[in-house]
């Protein structure tokens, strides 16, 4: 084995998905020295390619959780940020439909969530659906006007180059493999084309679905201060050809996600999903033969769903800090009041509403780096 150069840096971000790029970036707003290692060959292409690309109203969530807070400000912060620059974005609105008694009376329930939230939703009667989406069946329904789509690409881009107008630089093809904490110094063992042992004042773990596991071997830092991680797989199914949509829909939600929905790229082009698949291991296929599921559960509000336009798009999967029977599990944001080491923040369960929250979450990592 070759000896490895050994770097210096100020501050290192581990992870260029859409929160390691928000995170770098304000950081490096902050006059911060910022280097982002990525595993892989390009930016985004883990959690953050896979999901609805959905700008979240922040309805569903505990009032006193980060996800609730980071949501609502995010989804605000998002909203201006691509605004500001022309990111391709558009504010579609959403309805969350229900049919039957139980369905019904949770409405009640997430109405009640939602305005202690400080989100605006409205209730929808059967006869005022029937206008509004005369192809859907529900007794009742709350509209979200402030739910929309974004392009993700657009925003990483975007951050991306801020980032390296600041004077932050991206490596790709790093991944780090071993990490360590002595005398509150960082040091990291990195991998790949140059491979080289850094040091660092400062380390963000923003490694995804990849971050507890890089955790949990972190010499110098206490393995029990990291959580457990459980995956859970979300395949999305796309529908060729024309259909009478131009809002998003949402049934009553469902445990472990928001049941299967149907969203909308800006081209207009519908989708359905994710459902919930626990799974064991990082893996990214998508089963043509769950469309049947998928049919019958879209059939209960879109009766003249035509099957034979689902195909199989692709999956992502949700790093949850809770199991298919544990409940809510909010983010995990990890300074050092949590596991005691200065200068070292890890990001844990940032599954949904993460992109909508990106901003506000590198605000909160930027505090606590600065505290």
């Amino acid at each position: 084995m070759t000896k490895r150069d050994i770097l210096q840096a100020d501050t290192v971000v581990i992870g260029a998905g859409i929160i390691g790029l928000a995170v770098a970036r304000k950081l490096a707003m902050q006059g911060r020295d910022v280097l982002v290692l990525e595993f892989g060959a390009h930016f985004g292409e883990g959690v953050s390619s896979r999901n609805s690309e959905v700008i979240h109203a922040g309805i569903y969530y505990p009032e006193d959780s980060l996800k609730a807070r980071l949501c609502v400000r995010g989804r605000r912060m998002l909203y201006d940020y691509c605004q500001a620059r022309g990111i391709n974005h558009r504010r579609t609105g959403k309805w969350i439909v229900a049919n039957g008694a139980s369905q019904v009376e949770r409405l009640d329930t997430i109405a009640s969530q939602a305005l202690r939230n400080g989100v605006p939703l409205q209730r929808i009667t059967r006869k005022a659906l029937q206008v509004s989406l005369p192809d859907v069946t529900a007794q009742e329904a709350l509209y979200s006007p402030e739910t929309g789509i974004v392009d993700s690409h657009g925003v990483m881009l975007s951050l991306l180059g801020e980032l390296e107008d600041y004077g932050g630089q991206l490596v790709r093809r790093a991944p780090v493999e071993r990490a360590a904490t002595y005398d509150e110094e960082h040091r990291l063992s990195v991998g790949g084309q140059a491979p080289c042992e850094l040091r660092a004042h400062r380390v963000v773990n923003a490694a995804g679905l990849g971050a507890v596991p890089l955790a949990t071997s972190w010499k110098g830092v206490p393995a029990d201060t990291a959580p457990r991680q459980w995956l859970a797989r979300g395949v999305y199914f796309s529908y060729s050809g024309r259909h009478p949509f131009h809002s998003l829909v949402y049934p009553v939600p469902e445990p472990g996600g928001l049941g299967v929905h149907l969203t909308l790229d800006l081209a207009g082009q519908a989708r359905f999903g994710p459902d919930v698949d626990w799974i064991k291991r990082v893996d990214f296929s998508v089963d043509p033969g769950r469309a049947r599921s998928f049919a019958n559960s879209i059939r209960r509000w879109w009766p003249a769903l035509d099957d034979s336009r689902l195909q199989p798009a692709y999956a992502g999967i949700r790093p949850k800090l809770a199991g298919p029977d544990g409940g809510f599990a909010d983010f995990c944001i990890a300074g050092e009041r949590q596991h005691g080491v200065p200068g070292l923040v890890h990001l844990f369960g940032i599954e949904s509403p993460g992109l909508t929250a990106s901003l506000a979450i590198a605000d909160e990592v930027a505090k606590l780096l600065t505290d």
